[in-house]
């Protein structure tokens, strides 16, 4: 075995997890999940079918990860936060058949207690602050708070809040990478920068 499971963890058969990730306590791997390498899952984690995560995730304590929902490298779900992914359930009607898919883009910050309504896509290093309540698509570098979400900010891959307009043009530089910002028709573009 490659990857680290603490001996309460329940792996079922055909689950592929990757090279030095690490399940831990009461956790709960489906069998049709994909995980890649590096992945961190906390205590009580649970882990769908359908459920594809990607290199260097953490994904921490009490979160269940549902089937249709998809994150991309580096993605970090805080403690206790919440993925559905049927939009109206009903105990009395069976809708698995309705599930739809949520993706979470590279180096995501979902965090704790917020939830993801299923149907979305959070752009790469959005920031969703603790508590909120995401109902439509994030635009990547987005920083969002609030029930429902609201933008309030933009967020640099770091994790550091860029001096940025919310719409028109702007320009900034993350003070802990040097890497530039650009706020173009509403979107922020990176630019990283190069090694001396």
């Amino acid at each position: 075995m490659s990857f680290m499971k603490h001996e309460t963890a329940i792996i079922d058969e055909g689950a592929m997890i990757g090279e030095d990730s690490r399940v831990w306590h009461w956790a709960h791997v489906c069998g049709g999940a994909k995980i890649g390498q590096g992945v961190s899952l906390g205590q009580n984690v649970f882990v769908g079918n359908k459920v594809t995560i990607g290199d260097r995730c953490k994904i921490q304590n009490n979160v269940s990860v549902y089937d249709n929902v998809h994150l991309e490298e580096g993605v970090f779900c805080g403690p206790s936060m919440v993925f559905t992914n049927v939009y109206n359930p009903r105990a009395l009607v069976e809708r698995k058949d309705e599930y739809r898919d949520t993706i979470v883009k590279k180096g995501a910050t979902l965090g704790a207690n917020c939830t993801v309504v299923c149907g979305v896509t959070i752009g790469e290093y959005a920031f969703i602050g603790a508590g909120t309540v995401v109902n439509q698509d994030v635009k990547a570098f987005a920083l969002m708070v609030g029930v429902p979400a609201k933008q309030i900010g933009w967020m640099s891959a770091h994790g550091e809040r860029l001096e940025l307009p919310l719409l028109g043009e702007g320009r900034a530089v993350c003070n802990f990478t040097a890497d530039e910002y650009e706020l173009v028709d509403g979107n922020v573009i990176r630019r990283v920068k190069a090694d001396d």
